[in-house]
């Protein structure tokens, strides 16, 4: 298996188990991604401990994978990145668009506090309306 899946409480944490993240491996990573969107999963954190390289087409799974969680007013978060696939997220200004932590935990801590800010906001909003 590729990619394994555990969900915590509101959150899906899908941890890649493949070494390089390239155009043989991507294809399996977005469809696990659009599974989990259309199966109700809106956060999604995205552990890429194991995965040591990661080419442009690993990186449009990713981007995949954070436009869903979008774009349902959900929360994705990268993590776990090593030192080559950090450098090519900061390279090519990913950093600037992705929610990411060192960790797993702290990535579902991230989802957590996101999640109870965005509630306490729509709750704040309707007050004032």
């Amino acid at each position: 298996m590729k990619f394994t899946i555990e969900h915590r409480d509101r959150v899906a944490i899908v941890t890649s188990t493949v070494e390089k993240l390239d155009a043989l491996h991507a294809p399996d990573l977005k469809a696990e991604l659009v599974q989990l969107a259309k199966s109700g999963h809106l956060n999604i954190v995205l552990d890429l401990t194991e995965s040591r390289y990661c080419d442009s087409s690993g990186l449009s799974a990713v981007l995949v994978g954070n436009r869903l969680c979008r774009d349902e007013n959900g929360i994705f978060v990268l993590c776990g990145l090593q030192p080559t696939v950090e450098k090519l997220v900061q390279i090519s200004q990913l950093d600037r668009v992705l929610n990411i932590t060192p960790t797993v935990d702290e990535a579902v801590d991230f989802v957590y506090m996101e999640a109870t800010e965005r509630e306490l906001g729509d709750a704040g909003s309707e007050l004032n309306s």
